[in-house]
């Protein structure tokens, strides 16, 4: 499409979104704030470098890390950050994750100013020092705002310009049939100068939803968007999108102008910045996640959302017949569409839609195992009254292997690194948090001092200290973070792994994930065993093992992971 084109689809859309509004002057205003973007220095210069293309091939994987994970005294931590990635990762991984970097209250999702970088983390020149060298990712949170932000004080002081950026009623209403998150209320009280009015809250009584039907809303987030971009960010992560658009009487989630507004900003994003990338994070059903495709109009990428249960699943009964069958069910996705694959990330391992996938038994069996092994569960209201599982709160090393169970570091590290070695394979892009590239172990004690579950997979880790054991070679630290960079490295020299090449499960004993990747007339398969066993397989016996770059004997090993051309 040319200029014109993309312009007229983006006021079809707006007519679509606010079919009661004047659509001129909301285009108008809109066509101006892209004409602000258009010639700003990164966004050309990107434009130049990459065009009209998708920059990711097998080459690329990113890291997730919160802006503060690794910290040293006396030194601004995205400083810090950048040590690190130059020092240990290097150009192995190619895209940096960081997690909101903003100035906000309680969580850092709790967006209080979307301009400022947090001071205490450092400037957008360090941020801008990481997208010199990385891929760089970066959160839109465009659900909701901190209640310490401007624009809700100043709707608490009844400013009239922010009296509709939010959803607020004189009395409380019948709610029942929102899709809830958490077991926090929906609607909470706040005391404002036109009197006590109750507030949209989903996540917490900290987290002010936005209201998108005020157009006013779309153009500060449509502003945002592009001000990222024009500081260096090619990946925009589009936060609980799901939740974006409410209609009362239906269940707020995933509903039809949250999938236009996603649409319009690809729209946008073809004109301005054709090089950048929307990922959408939905923690649905899978039918919900894989539905922000759209009809490759929406985003480009979306979170594999059940893969961190599936493949815990797998390592805890060792069998894999699940995993088997949900990739045998997005085997026939579009060329195009592309996985966010990870394992573990800041949040939880989210456990929605699990009733489609495990049986309830296994669920079951699943949530005894992630409390023997010290993990939390989190929980939702439901609208019969009662509570849910919503997520599992614990490390992903930890889960894989039990804490409480002395074991060799060398075999503990094998089974994880078998864990992680599904994403590394799979069609798509990995995600790598952090605490699973340098072998994080639950932090307990982090638990205790925030009483927030989730804080088990989010410890601050001294840099003095994690080098210190990054020099024990018989560390866990060490030796995760070893082998990772080494899987991540062959991923890199492999081009049937290339994120859009197709891939085909192989069914074979249970114990076994069996994936091919076809590139033209060329195959790589990859075993993973998840089981303790010895497994036979004697169909690939002779080929060449990338990994080990020996010929395979037809012996699967324990938690063995071979890539055989």
């Amino acid at each position: 499409m040319n200029k014109k084109q993309i312009l007229s689809k983006i006021k079809n859309k707006l007519e679509v979104i606010y079919p009661y509004n004047n659509t001129d002057q909301i285009f108008l205003k809109l066509n101006n704030i892209i004409n602000k973007y258009y010639n700003k220095p990164i966004i050309k210069s990107k434009r130049k470098k990459y065009g009209n293309k998708l920059f990711l091939s097998e080459k690329d994987s990113i890291l997730i890390t919160y802006g503060d994970s690794i910290r040293i005294n006396k030194e601004k931590p995205l400083k810090t950050l950048c040590k690190f990635l130059k020092k240990y990762v290097k150009n192995t991984i190619t895209g940096v994750h960081v997690l909101p970097f903003f100035h906000s209250s309680d969580d850092v999702f709790s967006i209080v100013d979307y301009r400022d970088v947090d001071s205490e983390l450092g400037n957008w020149k360090d941020i801008q020092k990481i997208a010199d060298d990385y891929h760089l990712m970066a959160d839109l949170v465009l659900n909701h705002v901190s209640k310490e932000s401007k624009w809700f004080k100043g709707f608490l002081k009844g400013d009239k310009k922010y009296m509709n950026y939010f959803i607020a009623f004189n009395k409380r209403i019948d709610t029942s049939l929102v899709f809830r998150p958490r077991t926090s209320p929906l609607l909470t009280r706040f005391k404002t100068k036109k009197g006590l009015k109750y507030v949209w809250t989903t996540f917490s009584d900290n987290q002010i939803d936005l209201n998108f039907k005020n157009p006013d809303v779309l153009f500060e987030i449509i502003d945002l968007l592009l001000f990222y971009l024009s500081n260096g960010v090619e990946i925009v992560r589009l936060d609980a999108i799901g939740f974006l658009w409410k209609e009362l009487g239906t269940s707020c989630f995933n509903l039809k102008n949250s999938h236009e507004i996603v649409k319009l900003f690809r729209l946008i994003l073809s004109y301005v910045a054709p090089y950048a990338i929307l990922i959408t994070e939905t923690n649905a059903p899978h039918k919900y996640n894989i539905s922000y495709f759209g009809n490759d109009d929406e985003s480009h990428m979306v979170y594999q959302a059940h893969l961190p249960l599936l493949v815990l699943d797998v390592f805890i009964r060792e069998d894999t017949s699940h995993l088997q069958r949900f990739y045998k069910k997005i085997e026939p996705l579009k060329t195009k569409n592309l996985f966010f694959n990870f394992l573990a990330s800041h949040d939880g391992i989210n456990v929605i839609g699990a009733n489609g996938l495990l049986t309830k038994k296994q669920f079951n069996t699943l949530i005894n195992k992630v409390k023997k092994h010290n993990g939390l569960i989190s929980y939702r209201s439901v609208p019969d009254g009662t509570k849910a599982p919503y997520e599992l709160n614990i490390n992903y090393f930890d889960a894989i292997n039990n804490p409480n169970k002395k074991t060799m570091v060398n075999k503990e590290v094998k089974r994880f690194i078998s864990s992680q070695s599904v994403i590394i394979a799979s069609r798509g892009v990995p995600g790598i948090y952090i605490h699973s590239l340098i072998g994080s172990r639950n932090y307990l004690s982090g638990v205790k001092k925030t009483g927030i579950k989730r804080t088990i997979n989010r410890e601050k880790i001294n840099f003095t200290r994690l080098e210190k054991e990054l020099r024990d070679k018989k560390s866990t630290r060490y030796t995760v973070l070893e082998n990772y960079l080494r899987l991540i490295d062959v991923r890199t020299k492999i081009p049937e792994l290339n994120q859009l090449y197709k891939q085909k499960i192989i069914y074979s004993d249970k114990r076994l994930f069996i994936i091919s990747r076809l590139r033209k007339n060329r195959k790589l398969v990859v075993i993973i065993n998840v089981s303790n066993d010895m497994v036979s397989v004697s169909r690939y016996k002779g080929r060449t093992d990338l990994l080990s770059k020996r010929r395979f004997n037809g012996k699967v090993q324990p938690n063995g992971v071979y890539f055989l051309k």
